[in-house]
């Protein structure tokens, strides 16, 4: 599945659409800790978090994440919507929970 796919399905909101949006999503990663997530993201995941700060988007550059997810309702700031826009990186948002919304990209990546 690309991150295309995964925007066309609806399942989320596009808070900032990155430039490669044809990437495969290899995986779904769930991680608040941006230290743990820094050390452990696989490379073409979909990072799910409530961590929407600028530190982040660093943790995303670092391990090449796919995109990431925001679950919760979290939300970017300004500053960190600023560093993806600047980067390119693909972010989306949903307001369910981070089990639900990584479940859902698992199941999209298993259809």
């Amino acid at each position: 599945m690309t991150i295309q796919t995964l925007i066309e399905s609806g399942l989320f909101t596009v808070v900032n659409r990155g430039a490669d949006t044809d990437r495969a999503i290899t995986s779904v990663y769930c991680c608040d800790l941006l230290s743990v997530a820094m050390g452990h993201a696989p490379a073409g995941s979909a990072w799910v978090t409530v961590m929407g700060n600028i530190n982040t988007l660093a943790v995303v550059a670092l391990t090449d994440a796919a995109c990431v997810v925001l679950a919760g309702g979290a939300h970017l700031d300004e500053a960190a919507l600023a560093k993806a826009r600047q980067q390119q990186i693909t972010v989306l948002a949903t307001d369910e929970a981070i089990f639900e919304a990584a479940l859902a990209i698992h199941q999209k990546l298993h259809d």
